[in-house]
């Protein structure tokens, strides 16, 4: 018999780091010191709290009382003394403030989300056939209360530091406090130049918009903490791209996305701060992003530097762990892309893994494969490195050398959430937790030598009765699993399975496969579907973005429109030859 070890785990990025169970005892004192399960985030916490009952009140339908408010970040911080939007380097600041560049040409909108429109923004959708929705969403005009603002930050690009970044094409709004007590950060991208452009034109393109759009919507469907998209609306404005920079320029049109966030300070924002040697901005930073954003954490502790970068630690390995389970990779994990909230932002060239392969790059731009699926876990470790350096000037020599144990203390927070996500993936009830690790890792290395499609595995064992996994001539029409079956270990496989899924008792095989179903999607977000739609929009038929928006709002139910349209079948054979870069 071959065993395969349980370290295949290693296979989907957990970081090989020797860890010391003091490293997590050191974690758990300063969460239980502080009355914090290190399980939700604050900014989780935060949402609950105002998780009410829809109000009665009725949906607003006039823009012109829609109101933002950029008050308490001019309140907080020192803007740019320098006006105008020329590229510079930019010092002394968080914001410069950038009004929007309008579209040029007709514009028309696309796609919206109702969710967004009517949930959070407490707007009646049917204000999107509007004029004024057209101007107020794509930047042509501001909405009362709106004083425009674009970030400086900076960030490690591919294991590098790049110095100063910043919002190069998009402009904060302010932010809207809904009638649910949530606030929200509202963002255009696409929206012209600012300071922080460099030698960009400040412009986003259709396919690029359609592929945040879209994500941004499928992950928070499938439960990922996510930015939102509110809208998209594109033009006639010519806007010239060389997509996979071969020389090759051709004209696309312009777009813009509304997007939003509880936040959208990134560790990018501290790292900037601190290279600058701007240690009183610094901590002014810190100190509001933990008085609005953590507020379990006492803003007089002296400790609540250290507090706030261990839940930055254990919220970015949750985080990671979730796109580990949904086969997600983001594509540029640089620090300028991961949020100090921990939330996926900034959806540039990702991809959902098809065949299962721990070395799947789904952007063309990563040549040496450093983003690649199965190294996310390190880059984030890598990642939290950077953000303790940024903090390291406001720390104390005993806050600096806790801050070290916690970070040691990642690899095993990620593992284990790994671990929990991958066992309710299989149903795996109770704590047989060697055995339980020896069944993920045994089937990961299955699925990697057979290339079997990683969300279709997952979805057909939930789909499938045990006797049909038993004997596999009943699976005709269940092909991820076919080809899974096809590996010579699979009757050893299946046979662990099998006996630890009846040593659970207690209920049926129906409520086994209604529980797995309900954990492991039918659809993602393939690049294939993807790119399906956005060729189809670069002719102005977005009818198949609305299809993909209505399909993944709903990614565990299926649905007959979707697997008319082969959401749920094998890829099609020109699916292999997609590429996706950096450039949108």
């Amino acid at each position: 018999m071959v065993i395969y070890s349980a370290s295949s785990y290693v296979l989907l990025g957990v970081a090989n780091v020797i860890i010391m169970s003091a490293c997590m005892d050191y974690c758990d004192t300063i969460e239980s010191c502080h009355g914090h399960d290190a399980t939700m985030s604050d900014r989780q916490h935060y949402i609950h709290a105002f998780n009410f009952n829809k109000s009665v009140e009725k949906h607003l339908h006039d823009l012109d009382h829609f109101k933002l408010s950029c008050k308490k970040l001019l309140e907080a911080f020192p803007l740019d003394q320098v006006d105008g939007i020329f590229v510079r380097s930019v010092k002394n600041c968080i914001f410069s403030e950038s009004d929007p560049t309008p579209l040029k040409g007709p514009l028309r909108l696309v796609a919206v989300s109702k969710e967004v429109i009517e949930g959070m923004l407490d707007l009646d959708v049917a204000v999107s056939k509007s004029e004024d929705f057209l101007q107020y969403f794509s930047g042509g005009r501001l909405f009362p209360g709106s004083s425009p603002l674009t970030h400086r930050y900076g960030g490690h690009q591919f294991g590098y530091w790049a110095g100063q970044l910043g919002d190069g094409r998009a402009h904060l709004l302010g932010e809207y406090t809904s009638r649910k007590g949530e606030r929200w950060e509202l963002q255009l991208k696409g929206s012209g130049k600012t300071p922080y452009s460099r030698s960009g034109d400040g412009r986003a393109v259709v396919r690029s918009s359609v592929r945040e759009f879209l994500c941004s919507e499928a992950m928070h469907f499938l439960g990922v903490p996510t930015s939102r998209a509110a809208s998209l609306i594109v033009s006639e404005e010519a806007v010239w791209r060389d997509q996979f920079y071969n020389g090759k320029v051709k004209k696309e049109r312009g777009a813009v996305v509304l997007r939003l966030a509880t936040s959208w300070f990134r560790i990018g924002s501290l790292e900037v701060l601190a290279k600058a040697e701007e240690l009183d901005l610094l901590r002014k930073l810190l100190d509001f992003v933990i008085q609005e954003h953590f507020p379990s954490i006492d803003s007089n502790d002296p400790g609540k530097y250290l507090i706030f970068y261990s839940r930055v630690v254990t919220e970015t390995a949750h985080l990671v762990a979730q796109w580990m389970s949904i086969g997600f990779a983001h594509g540029v994990c640089n620090t300028d892309n991961f949020s100090l909230l921990s939330i996926t932002i900034d959806y540039g060239p990702f991809g959902f893994m098809e065949a299962y392969n721990p070395n799947f790059v789904p952007n063309t731009s990563d040549e040496e494969g450093r983003y690649s699926i199965g190294a996310q876990a390190n880059v984030g470790l890598f990642n939290l490195e950077k953000l303790l350096e940024a903090l390291t000037p406001v720390l104390t020599i005993e806050q600096r050398q806790g801050a070290g144990l916690v970070l040691k203390g990642y690899p095993r927070i990620y593992q284990m959430r790994f671990h929990k996500l991958f066992k309710a993936k299989l149903d795996l009830l109770g704590e047989e937790e060697e055995e339980d690790e020896y069944l993920i890792g045994f089937l990961l290395k299955l699925m990697e030598d057979t290339g079997a499609d990683f969300t279709m595995t997952f979805r057909q064992l939930s789909e499938a009765s045990m006797q049909q996994l038993h004997n596999m001539s009943n699976l005709q029409v269940m092909w991820a699993l076919q080809n899974l079956a096809s590996h010579k270990m699979y009757p050893e496989w299946v046979s662990m399975y099998l006996h630890r899924l009846k040593r659970q008792g207690g209920d049926s095989d129906e409520e086994r496969q209604h529980r797995m179903k309900r954990i492991n999607p039918r659809y993602v977000l393939r690049n294939w579907m993807a790119e399906s739609a956005i060729r189809k929009a670069e002719g102005n038929d977005f009818s198949e973005v609305e299809l993909l928006q209505r399909t993944l709002a709903q990614p565990y139910l299926t649905q007959d429109a979707a697997e008319e349209a082969g959401y749920a079948a094998q890829p099609p054979w020109w699916a292999q030859g997609l590429n996706v870069s950096c450039s949108s």
